[in-house]
């Protein structure tokens, strides 16, 4: 298989200038302001974007190397899968989270909801739309019971 590589379109500042303690989902975010700072290149691909009010950024875990298959995720105490988990130490350390959009200067986002370390290199944004993005869900795994711990969990040194 061919390897990838991308160029990142621009980069996410945020309050969290540490891994450690930063929250683990957006839900743990939720007054936590940040910017996206887009590259000259790239800016008037942000047309339109202001028609709405969450969005989905896509970016790399630069703070992350190696991965292991098995993890303890934040919110359990049970080994599991990695790719049943969010834990940010990939194979392709990609990231994605979902964002409120409150504004945009130019090149500049502002969003709220922000759980992502000051920096990262920015890869891709996609609107996100409810129609195309909230299917009705079923099962949530392990998470069942452990999901509503992401708006207090903090990160640790687990994937640092």
């Amino acid at each position: 298989m061919p390897a990838f590589s991308f160029d990142p379109i621009g980069t996410i500042h945020s309050p969290h200038t540490n891994l450690e303690g930063m929250p683990i989902q957006p839900t743990g975010a939720a007054n936590m302001e940040g910017t996206v700072h887009i590259l000259d290149e790239f800016v008037a691909g942000l047309k339109d974007l202001e028609g709405f009010s969450h969005i989905i950024l896509i970016y790399a875990f630069h703070g992350s190397t190696g991965f292991n298959l098995e993890v303890t995720p934040f919110m359990d105490t049970v080994p599991r899968g990695l790719f049943a988990t969010r834990a940010p130490r990939r194979p392709n350390p990609i990231g994605l989270s979902v964002v409120q959009l409150v504004g945009r200067h130019e090149g500049i986002l502002t969003i709220r909801g922000v759980d992502i370390l000051d920096g990262t290199p920015l890869l891709d944004i996609k609107p996100f739309v409810p129609k195309f993005d909230s299917p009705e869900v079923t099962a949530t795994g392990w998470l069942e019971t452990n999901a509503p711990k992401a708006e207090k969990l903090r990160s640790d040194e687990r994937f640092t």
